[in-house]
């Protein structure tokens, strides 16, 4: 099959109603160039006049190679002409080639949302439509509520569509705006609505709220619709919209759909994806489909034994087809084939049958049962593996370290806690003593090991803390409880690795974690 499908991203105007997301102008216009980059077809901007972000990203959109930029809006208001509508000349002053209007499809939001006639509905979908491809845009039709409005009259739903159509509207995207529809309901409206409409260009929105929306998404496509509508890594109001980062391979690698990405370009989809999220100060979700660090993870031993044969055993898809990568996890629950395997991604060599292998197996499953986590701390393994059967420089020798919590009232009169922290340690055969303040013990550990280090080791400027976390192993044992800290670091290429310190003393442990993460990022340099 190579028909084509195209893909319309809202994420800049559905996307930004979700909880704790607040676009600036530099996030559009640094989203835009990452969905301009690539491939996609329409990219939805925001909704000129709603708000001073969007109005300031209009005005200073970026040139696109690939996608069509478009503007957002509704149809004209009851009692005024499409000329005279406000709302209507704001979409046009954002001079997009393309725009989406949304109108009511649903006879009961029309009488008690509207509180105006049907046939006043269809005038204001057909006029405001009719005033837009006049001045020579592209117009896409949202039919709000579409699929409920179905349901209740069908006959007034295809009423709205008709409107539309005949006045101009390229596109007729149904709406499952309430996010409640299922695949077989979406498939067999949509097949209706093509015999009924044949000359029609359909396309699909569908929202989250029953986890269906990439499955209704789909479903549409299988039964005709040409346009899909969603947002990257399914962001949007309440559950979310449709994932256009689950949506795309699938239709290219599963149902043989044409978009406008190429094979090339869909291996940089799990960078995208990341990207975002990075803007957007979220953590990805690891466990996201073809993009999550876990979409192509492997624990169970026999899993990595099969693996080890065929690859098509426990993956559905080659992982570098989106950019990702295969993970084998270690952890009490590996065999020799996880172990092997993972240290030949780390490039030792070792034959299957040595014994330092064997003993290898035995410490992960002995230090796990104490509480180390090794398949989320990939560094603080390998570090482990390299001690054990390789070797590992000795970057810095640690004498001590002290931590001191002092509250205190400041300048302003104001009481505020300061974390200081001494480390002795010695760093090429010289002796140092380093003091350094902190807005907590952990932080102020860190500055005084990165200020003695840093003369030697320059590149560690480049090192950053990116997350950290504590989980309390024995909560039983209440405030003396086995603490686990997880530390997360990147460098300014945007790699990353994780590390793990394990003690009853949160300092202790978050230092053994901050040692590895060092000693990961110097010995990674050196090689």
């Amino acid at each position: 099959m190579n028909e084509r499908v195209y893909l319309y991203d809202s994420t800049l105007r559905d996307g930004a109603q979700t909880r704790g997301i607040d676009f600036t102008v530099a996030d559009k216009i640094a989203i835009t160039r990452l969905l301009d980059g690539l491939g996609i077809d329409f990219i939805e901007g925001g909704w000129p006049g709603a708000n001073p972000a969007d109005d300031a990203f209009f005005a200073a959109q970026p040139k696109l190679t690939r996608a069509t930029l478009t503007a957002f809006g509704m149809t004209r208001r009851a009692g005024r002409s499409a000329a005279n509508d406000p709302g209507l000349q704001d979409v046009l002053n954002a001079k997009t080639p393309s725009i989406c209007l949304v109108g009511k499809a649903w006879d009961k939001q029309v009488e008690t949302a509207l509180k105006i006639s049907r046939k006043e509905n269809l005038r204001m979908v057909a006029e405001s439509i009719a005033h837009l491809t006049a001045r020579k845009r592209t117009v896409h039709f949202d039919a709000e509520h579409f699929f409920d409005g179905y349901k209740a009259n069908p006959a007034y739903a295809l009423e709205v569509l008709s409107a539309a159509h005949d006045a101009g509207a390229e596109w007729l995207v149904l709406c499952d705006t309430n996010g409640g529809s299922l695949p077989s309901d979406v498939k067999r409206i949509v097949a209706e609505v093509k015999k009924k409409l044949p000359g029609a260009q359909l396309g699909i929105h569908c929202h989250n709220d029953t986890e269906q929306a990439v499955a209704n998404s789909l479903a549409a496509v299988e039964a005709g619709v040409r346009q899909v509508q969603g947002t990257m890594n399914g962001i949007g109001e309440r559950c979310g919209n449709a994932n256009l980062v689950s949506i795309l391979p699938t239709l290219m690698l599963k149902m043989g759909f044409k978009t406008g990405v190429s094979e090339k370009k869909l291996a940089e989809l799990t960078a995208v994806s990341r990207a975002i999220d990075d803007r957007l100060n979220r953590a990805p979700n690891p466990h996201a489909a073809y993009v999550g660090a876990s979409a192509f993870a492997h624990k169970g031993g026999l899993h990595v034994s099969a693996m080890s044969k065929d690859e098509t055993s426990y993956e559905h898809i080659n992982p570098a087809r989106v950019g990702n990568r295969r993970l084998v996890l270690v952890s009490d629950k590996a065999g020799r084939a996880n172990i092997l395997t993972r240290l030949a991604q780390m490039g030792l060599k070792i034959a299957p049958e040595d014994e330092g292998v064997t003993a290898l197996v035995r410490a992960v499953k002995e230090r796990e049962a104490i509480g180390y986590a090794y398949e989320d701390a990939e560094a603080s393994f390998e570090l482990m593996a390299r001690q054990m059967l390789d070797a590992v420089p000795q970057f810095y020798e640690l004498q001590s370290f002290r931590v001191i919590d002092e509250r205190r009232i400041n300048a302003k009169g104001k009481p505020v806690t300061m974390s200081e922290a001494t480390v002795k340690l010695t760093v090429k055969g010289v002796r140092k003593m380093t003091v350094a303040e902190g807005n907590g013990p952990v932080n102020a550990l860190d500055a005084a090991l990165r200020k003695a280090l840093v003369m030697k080791y320059p590149q560690l400027k480049s090192m950053h803390l990116a997350d950290y976390k504590v989980r309390i192993l024995t909560p039983a044992d209440a405030t003396a409880a086995l603490t686990r800290v997880m530390i997360e670091s990147k460098d300014d290429e945007g790699k990353s690795w994780t590390t793990i310190g394990v003690s009853p003393n949160v300092i202790d442990a978050s230092y053994h974690a901050l040692y590895d993460a060092i000693t990961y990022f110097l010995l990674k340099g050196k090689k």
